[in-house]
């Protein structure tokens, strides 16, 4: 193994490393347990009218599948900027796993913006531009490109 080859390794591993401490972090409330405010709104400011939000009563697709698990609500957005389009899990709902069901929230509403805005959902995946071969760094940014559409970050 050429000494270039050894740090880059180590590079991504460091990388690696500080990305699972800052994820932890931010996953961690100040009583040290992972998402305990089970019941708090995520909200998306969405640049439409709220008759163009919420038609007829029905919610937006992505949010629809979540339909049984969530509370919703609209309000304008402050400065004539569109519609809050807010969303929880409600206390007391169906068994299942709370983080998971609070990643699907998250990813439902952002999904719910994208097509509400500009009418498709915008995605890195299918990459027309062909292969490039697996590296450690490359095998990083894949794994958080998978899981940024429920946390929010990359």
């Amino acid at each position: 193994m050429s000494k270039r080859t050894a740090a880059a390794l180590i590079a991504a591993g460091t990388a690696a490393a500080s990305v699972a401490v800052v994820a932890r972090r931010r996953s961690t409330d100040a009583a040290g347990s992972p998402d305990s405010n089970e019941s708090r709104w995520r909200v998306v400011t969405i640049a439409r009218p709220e008759a163009e939000v919420i038609v007829d009563g029905a919610l937006p697709a992505p949010l629809i599948e979540l339909a049984d698990l969530i509370d919703v609500r609209t309000s304008a957005a402050p400065g004539d900027r569109g519609t809050e389009l807010a969303a929880r899990i409600r206390p007391n709902s169906a068994a299942g796993d709370h983080g998971d069901r609070v990643g699907q929230l998250r990813a439902a509403l952002r999904r719910s913006k994208q097509l509400l805005e500009t009418g498709e959902v915008a995605t890195n995946e299918p990459q027309p531009e062909g292969h490039r071969p697996a590296t450690p760094a490359g095998l990083l940014v894949d794994a958080l490109a998978r899981r940024s559409p429920e946390k929010g970050i990359l």
